[in-house]
Parts: structure tokens; C-alpha cells; sequence
């Protein structure tokens, strides 16, 4: 059995200010999930919330600043040109973002003042599929699973 770790170390003085989430072994796209990590990443919890509900209706794209090649150009950027709407990967920030506000409510934060300082993903396993094929053969099918972790600050 693995023991969950998170890649950020939280001080000791202030351990009651900080709540922390994550997602672990979801079937998500890794880039994508990177992509909406960095945007997410300085948003009060309210507003992330709003954003990921514009991407997943189509309104506001995710800059693609690490992962752009062959990727678009999409309107409603500032200062970029590629983008995308990573509907899947939204609609799981979206239900972490929501047991992020669950456990502050637990810890007795406000909900309202907590802004994301920590959100990374990292990939995690990768589960081997194979299509079999003609002649003997067979193509690879991998699924790689993603790690997400959301830490945020009362201010």
C-alpha cells in the first residue's frame, strides 16, 4: 500500500491557515492537468471555481504555454496565442476544488478568503492495455494516471 506524500512542506506555526486536497490515480490527460494546474495556481478558490465552469462550457479556453505544439489559437487569451478546453480534466479540478471548500469548512476557515498557493499534477502509473491486430499483432494502449494536489491558505 503506497503512503500519500504532497510535494509541499507546510510550516508548523501556521498548520491550522493551510487545507490541502488531492486527487489521486485519475484517468485525466497529464497535460492537460498540468496546464490547468499553472492557471489555477494564485486564483482565490471562488474564482478558479468560475473559470473551470467557463471552460467546461466553452467560454474561456486554458493557455497551453508548455504543451503547444499543433495547438490553436483561441480568442479570449491574455497575452498568448494556444489554447484549448480540457472539459474532463475541468470537471475533476472542479469536484477537488470542492472538497478543498469541504475540508476548510471541517477545519473552520472561510471558504471566501482562501486562495490557492500550491496546485501541481504529477503523472502517475501507467496502465498497459494492447489492442490485438491482424497477422498476430498488437498495438500498445496505455492510460496513464495523473496526481493532483491543491494546497490553499486562509489570507
Amino acid at each position: 500500500m503506497p503512503t500519500w506524500r504532497y510535494s509541499i512542506v507546510i510550516p508548523e506555526e501556521d498548520k491550522n491557515k493551510y487545507v490541502k486536497a488531492s486527487l489521486r490515480e485519475v484517468s485525466i490527460s497529464p497535460k492537460h492537468a498540468v496546464e490547468i494546474a499553472r492557471e489555477i495556481k494564485g486564483m482565490y478558490v471562488e474564482d478558479a471555481k468560475r473559470y473551470l465552469e467557463e471552460v467546461i462550457s466553452l467560454k474561456r479556453p486554458v493557455p497551453f504555454k508548455r504543451y503547444k505544439k499543433k495547438v490553436p489559437h483561441r480568442r479570449g487569451l491574455n497575452r498568448w496565442y494556444a489554447g484549448r478546453y480540457p472539459v474532463k480534466a475541468a470537471k475533476y479540478f472542479l469536484r477537488l476544488l470542492d472538497n478543498l471548500v469541504n475540508n476548510a469548512e471541517d477545519k473552520e476557515l472561510d471558504p471566501e478568503n482562501l486562495k490557492i498557493i500550491h496546485c501541481v499534477a504529477h503523472r502517475g502509473r501507467k496502465i498497459r492495455k494492447y489492442i490485438p491486430r491482424a497477422f498476430g499483432r498488437s498495438t500498445p494502449y496505455f492510460d496513464t494516471l495523473v496526481h493532483v494536489e491543491i494546497v490553499a491558505k486562509e489570507v
